[in-house]
């Protein structure tokens, strides 16, 4: 599908799945059910999310063909897992980025599966932890899905303090006309200095223009921020480099375990991912937006 001109945007990334197999100059894979966070000594199991896969490279979970990406979960044992699936991301495992980016538009065209315990997303991630481990260093999810709820399409950014004093807001959109996330959608965010804004098939679904982030920590833990000094410069963290991710998790503590009726295998079909830079730049950070800090919650 040619990419159509968006007008104010230049196209400076893509990748259309042409082919017959994962580009490796612009994808790479997590591998296996964790990970190992060297700050603690600990292995994080599940993804941090007590998720249930084992994430692979092999064909029957991620293929090209026919312009198409397909991530695929199987119901299957490995490694002491019940299902197997894919996660893709634009750094490789090593730490080394293949794209990132600071600022601009992210168009993901996808079909996504859905059913109790699938926990489908198109997201990014900071290339370094400048602020700190996640969430302070922030995170921003284009779409996902409770995975029995396919006519809601989910928007979100986490920021704040090192886990578990991270801050998430999420806007809840249900498509129009029936429709649901099995359906063809383009899932988009415009992000420039203090304000990021969502799209589902070119209508407009958040904004957001209010975050913080915070580096205090105490035993490997975030700590809120108690005054404004504690802050680091807004727009952090949403003012460095990303890279984009997309995966298909089963199971964990967001979505909840599948049940007899999830369908298995789940397919999540990426027709494209496209990412353009504004035309003319894009000048000083917006004043933060109106919003609350954690020193000011209500008793």
């Amino acid at each position: 599908m040619a990419a159509r001109p968006l007008k104010g945007w230049k196209l400076v990334w893509r990748d259309e799945f042409e082919g017959d197999a994962i580009d490796p100059a612009k994808w790479d894979f997590d591998i296996g059910n964790g990970f190992y966070d060297y700050k603690n000594n600990v292995w994080i199991p599940g993804w941090g999310n007590e998720e249930l896969q084992y994430y692979t490279r092999e064909p029957a979970n991620v293929s090209v063909k026919d312009g198409l990406l397909t991530i695929r979960a199987i119901k299957e044992s490995l490694h002491g897992c019940g299902y197997t699936s894919a996660r893709l991301k634009t750094r490789k495992r090593d730490g080394t980025p293949l794209f990132t980016k600071l600022y601009g538009r992210f168009d993901i065209r996808a079909r996504v599966p859905w059913g109790k315990g699938l926990w489908p997303a198109l997201w990014m991630l900071p290339q370094e932890d400048r602020y700190g481990g996640w969430a302070a260093s922030g995170e921003i999810d284009l779409m996902e899905i409770i995975g029995e709820k396919p006519h809601e399409v989910l928007n979100s950014i986490h920021f704040g303090s090192v886990y578990p004093q991270r801050s998430l807001i999420t806007h809840v959109h249900t498509l129009p006309n029936g429709s649901t996330v099995a359906d063809w959608h383009v899932y988009s965010v415009e992000w420039e200095p203090g304000e990021i804004r969502f799209y589902v098939d070119g209508v407009h679904t958040a904004t957001r223009d209010h975050w913080w982030s915070c580096s205090r920590t105490a035993d490997g833990k975030g700590l809120d921020p108690k005054r404004a000094s504690d802050l680091n410069p807004w727009p952090a963290p949403f003012d460095q480099p990303f890279y984009l991710v997309m995966n298909l998790a089963v199971g964990g503590n967001f979505p909840g375990a599948p049940n007899a009726a999830t369908h298995f295998p789940a397919e999540l079909v990426v027709d494209y991912v496209r990412v353009y830079d504004k035309v003319g730049g894009y000048g000083e950070a917006k004043p933060r937006g109106k919003g609350r800090f954690p020193w000011q919650k209500k008793p």
